[in-house]
């Protein structure tokens, strides 16, 4: 409790509200700005490569580079940051949050989650692959004409989906198939993943947002830059493979870049209706459930969904061992970068 106290006695040294608030202004400019440009230099890249024989190679490098990132953002960043609040003297002295390591629980509770969700939408993938929905509409390519005269032939068909094109005759059915499912599997992962970030997100946003202690929120301002860059390329490099309309693209980018501004206003404004700031007990009992959640979601999604699909399970990754040491130094690179940032934010 001594520590506790101390603790105390510096945040109210550097407690300055009319300051505090100005540089949460400041910050919401900023950190919109980077978010924008962290999720999408990836895409706008991809759609560079797109039509080129380097594009699947790219979005590929892209991708395991994000994967590095999310990682490094569940296990350095998140996941810390949830015990710390639960394990805060304010809260860790009372029951029952100091009489069992809840942050590890709700982890594995978000992880199981992720696992569900990609289960069960699997499943409804595999059972309703053979109806279109309307992400494919399959058109004939011969005339009536010719119809007639081969009756007996397979008839050709052209597969033509609404973003991200996958061609496709009669005698390559199965082909077609499995690359429907892999581009839906896709666009599921980018989508879990979304979620677990904006979690992220909104925590980051609304800690600040009910913080006063200036002294904290002033290094934070440049640190989160970075952070949102960094996971922003993160989910525009999975966004891209999997191959959204326009605008969806353009809502999901939209959705994590204003999520940070909004959580920070959020903050503010929880501030001003209950008093309470990001060190009261509820404030950090909240964060740290919340965190360890969207930790478990972002660990499952980075290890399984991205690394291990990735590693063991794409044709070109196996079949090219240049490829594969050049996806696993974007990986690195990713978690290195990522990871470098904890020592500020």
């Amino acid at each position: 409790m001594a520590a506790c106290g101390a603790d105390t006695a510096r945040t109210l040294a550097c407690r300055d509200g009319h300051a505090a608030a100005q540089l949460k202004l400041i910050s919401i400019a900023v950190i919109f700005i980077t978010s924008v440009v962290g999720i999408t230099s990836p895409v706008l890249l991809a759609r560079h490569f797109q039509g080129k024989p380097a594009y699947d190679r790219a979005t590929l490098v892209i991708k395991c580079f994000a994967a590095g990132v999310i990682l490094s953002t569940s296990l350095v960043h998140v996941l810390p940051d949830a015990f710390a609040a639960l394990a805060d003297c304010h809260v860790a002295s009372r029951h029952p949050w100091k009489d069992y390591p809840f942050s590890g629980l709700i982890t594995m509770i978000g992880a199981i989650a992720a696992l569900l969700v990609d289960l069960t939408a699997s499943a409804h993938m595999e059972s309703h692959s053979t109806h279109t929905h309307g992400q494919y509409e399959v058109l004939p390519v011969v005339t009536q004409e010719e119809l007639a005269t081969k009756k007996s032939s397979s008839i050709e068909l052209k597969v033509e989906p609404v973003e991200g094109a996958v061609s496709n005759s009669g005698g390559g059915d199965s082909h077609s198939h499995e690359e429907m499912i892999i581009r839906l599997k896709q666009r599921l992962v980018s989508q879990v993943l979304e979620i677990g970030i904006i979690f992220h997100s909104v925590i980051i946003g609304v800690t600040m947002g009910m913080s006063q202690n200036q002294c904290t929120i002033r290094p934070l301002v440049a640190a989160l830059a970075f952070h949102q860059i960094f996971e922003g390329m993160g989910l525009g490099g999975c966004i891209a493979q999997a191959g959204f309309t326009f605008g969806t693209t353009a809502y999901m980018c939209f959705m994590f870049a204003v999520t940070t501004p909004m959580g920070i206003v959020l903050g503010m404004i929880l501030f001003s209706v209950t008093g309470y700031d990001d060190s009261s007990t509820n404030a950090l009992i909240l964060e740290g459930l919340l965190g360890s959640f969207s930790s478990g979601i972002l660990i499952y999604m980075a290890l399984v969904d991205l690394i291990a699909l990735d590693f063991f399970h794409n044709k070109m990754m196996s079949s090219n061992s240049w490829l594969r040491k050049t996806s696993f130094t974007a990986l690195v690179l990713g978690s290195i970068s990522m990871s470098i940032l904890a020592l500020w934010a």
